[in-house]
């Protein structure tokens, strides 16, 4: 049993994804050992993220500002929308290199078994950006949720605004992946999005 403090430092720990009991009494006294100044940072660090960061107002991307660096970026092709779930998908997409356009993030999935419907997600403010775009870009998972929001866009943009090329990311097996390992819906898009050899 440890002192209350500690005891509330470990619950906090515990309701972090994928931190069990033993991680979270390990992270716990590891802070109770810290030198105070690295605790003190750690803490501020903490509240300026819930302080600071809110939704880009053109995107939906994690922002300190009203807009966030890519939407405010000129030498961005502002004309070409990569459609992503969440703010973690632009960083990955971002660790690339490969892609000069900007992004929409719809913050979550379409997903009526848990309650979650279009209305509920970040796609009004798409579709109005979309009637100046020439090309949305759907990167939504290959999950049942991510196949069924990408159906969703599609069939809702080429409707309002019916001169704007919608396109899929493809998605098939990864680099080293192995055939017998993949489930059907991998191997369904690998065939689908099949390419010509060079």
């Amino acid at each position: 049993m440890y002192p209350a403090s500690l005891e509330k430092l470990i619950q906090c720990f515990r309701t972090l994804p994928g931190v069990g009991e033993k991680t979270a009494e390990r992270y716990a006294l590891l802070i109770s050992e810290s030198d105070p100044e690295d605790v003190r940072q750690f803490a501020e660090a903490l509240i300026n993220v819930k302080e600071k960061l809110h939704h880009c107002s053109v995107c939906g991307n994690l922002s300190e500002g009203e807009r966030c660096s890519i939407c405010s970026d000129a030498s961005r092709n502002h004309r070409q929308i990569f459609v992503v779930q969440s703010a973690r998908d632009v960083s990955a997409m971002e660790r690339t290199n490969e892609y000069r356009g900007v992004y929409h993030v719809l913050n979550g999935l379409i997903c009526p078994s848990k309650g979650v419907m279009p209305e509920d997600l970040n796609i009004e403010k798409l579709t109005e950006r979309a009637a100046q775009a020439d090309e949305i870009i759907i990167a939504t998972n290959a999950t049942l949720d991510g196949e069924t929001t990408a159906m969703y866009l599609d069939r809702l943009l080429k409707q309002k605004c019916p001169d704007v090329l919608v396109t899929r990311i493809a998605h098939g097996l990864p680099a080293g992946g192995m055939l017998d390992y993949a489930d059907e819906m991998t191997l369904s898009h690998a065939l689908s999005d099949r390419r010509k050899m060079r």
